[in-house]
């Protein structure tokens, strides 16, 4: 008999070894979702990007979410290893790929701002809940938004009406429509409150243009003297020249 059963005293339990630790496919398939958009956001904001997808007064979310999902990336990976085996399930990865979709679609696209294409389909800045100052229409230099947003409240409009004629100088892309004349275009320009999801788009018939020297989705400057025709603004074009596409190509209310 052992001395510790001659005398009674308690044997001692030998501790188990700890359980091995493994990568869990979880929080690895988490870290790749959340590393993917961090380097989307990082992409968008040193490639100048941002601005194709985001208002002026929404792009500061871009950097904000780098630096935040920076942080988040590297927690995950830093828990990822867990105690004991554990099976990636198939909504965990269906769900991660849902996630990972907006990020491809990104990257893939072509890096081009919202075109006559997405002005086909898309409502008039007249039917958006949004109205200029009259005082501002009636002094200083006339905008796009200033003009469109008039047509949403009636002493905008009455001041608008009382600069008929004033020069403008409008920059824009080239849309047509079937049977206009040749020397005749819509200019269009998208308003972003937000992001591109919200875009609306803003439009002014422009005569007198060169004939057949533009294309849809040419980017223009127009100048010339304007007319507001009821729900419609003309300008009588004095000079059509091309321009390269404005760093900011959407217009914010």
């Amino acid at each position: 008999m052992k001395a510790a059963e001659r005398t009674g005293a308690p044997l001692e339990a030998t501790p188990e070894p700890a359980p091995a630790r493994s990568w869990g496919p979880g929080r690895v398939l988490a870290a790749i979702v959340l590393g993917a958009w961090c380097g989307l956001f990082w992409f968008l904001m040193l490639g100048d990007r941002s601005s194709l997808y985001l208002s002026s007064r929404t792009d500061w979310v871009v950097p904000v979410g780098a630096i935040i999902l920076t942080v988040a990336t590297v927690g995950r990976i830093a828990t990822a290893r867990v105690p004991g085996p554990r099976v990636l399930t198939t909504r965990e990865a269906w769900g991660a790929g849902v996630v990972l979709l907006p990020v491809v679609a990104i990257l893939a696209l072509p890096p081009t701002s919202l075109g006559s294409f997405a002005a086909d389909r898309r409502s008039s800045f007249a039917g958006a809940g949004f109205a200029v100052s009259a005082d501002d229409i009636a002094t200083g230099k006339l905008t796009l938004v200033d003009i469109i947003g008039a047509e949403r409240d009636r002493d905008a409009m009455r001041a608008l009406a009382r600069r008929a004629g004033t020069e403008v100088s409008f920059v824009g892309f080239v849309t047509r429509s079937k049977g206009s004349p040749a020397d005749e275009f819509v200019l269009t320009r998208f308003v972003v409150s937000c992001c591109v999801a919200d875009a609306l788009a803003v439009q002014v018939r422009v005569v007198g243009a060169p004939p057949g020297r533009f294309d849809p989705d040419d980017w223009v400057r127009v100048t010339g003297r304007f007319y507001p025709l009821g729900s419609e603004v003309v300008v009588q074009a004095s000079d059509v020249e091309p321009t390269a596409r404005p760093a900011r190509p959407y217009l914010s209310p």
